[in-house]
């Protein structure tokens, strides 16, 4: 620690920011991985939209604060002997704290395209072909049941048909969805 007291007040900011911001980061890093904390920097700590509509990230989050410390400190710590002009030092390492900022947004993006609501709704059912797993009646007499696969996984699901008896095996075509929750089918 004695060390420490013998540095200059400059360098001695840029420590203080440098351990602390990292110190939280680590243990920002952990909570993610524990899983609780679910923040990605998507969200403000406070209402801050710059831009009216939804925006991929917000600028003003504590995530971003440290993201921005963490390059802001270390490098006034690492370029603080080879820059000795201090107003130019401290824009350059703000640069660089903009910099970490930045590519913390591109990580987050790429990460978010990477997202897929596998989430099941009977429209995407529409126009696939399935298999009748309990017979339909002719002509809207009843319903059956068919298996459809909607990406990548089969559901069960009820129907109805406007010509002839369908049996169970036979292979379908949905043509139309009836009140959200009832296909209309065809033999194929």
């Amino acid at each position: 620690m004695e060390i420490f007291n013998h540095l200059e007040s400059t360098l001695k900011i840029f420590w203080i920011i440098a351990i602390i911001a990292s110190v939280i980061f680590i243990i920002q890093g952990i909570l993610t991985f524990m899983g609780t904390d679910v923040s990605d920097g998507t969200s403000a700590d406070f209402n801050g939209d710059l831009i009216d509509g939804d925006t991929p990230f917000q600028l003003f989050s504590f995530r971003n604060l440290i993201n921005f410390l963490l390059g802001f400190g270390w490098a006034g710590v690492t370029l603080y002997h080879t820059i000795s002009n201090k107003t130019l030092l401290a824009f350059i390492a703000f640069i660089i704290g903009i910099i970490f900022l930045v590519s913390f947004f591109l990580i987050i993006k790429q990460i978010q395209r990477l997202a897929e609501d596998n989430s099941f709704s009977i429209e995407k059912a529409l126009y696939k072909t399935g298999q009748v797993y309990l017979t339909i009646p002719k002509n809207k007499e009843g319903k059956g049941k068919v298996q459809v696969s909607v990406n990548g996984s089969v559901h069960e699901l009820d129907a109805i048909t406007e010509n002839d008896t369908l049996s169970s095996g036979q292979m379908i075509r949905v043509t139309a969805i009836i009140d959200n929750n009832l296909l209309l089918v065809e033999k194929l």
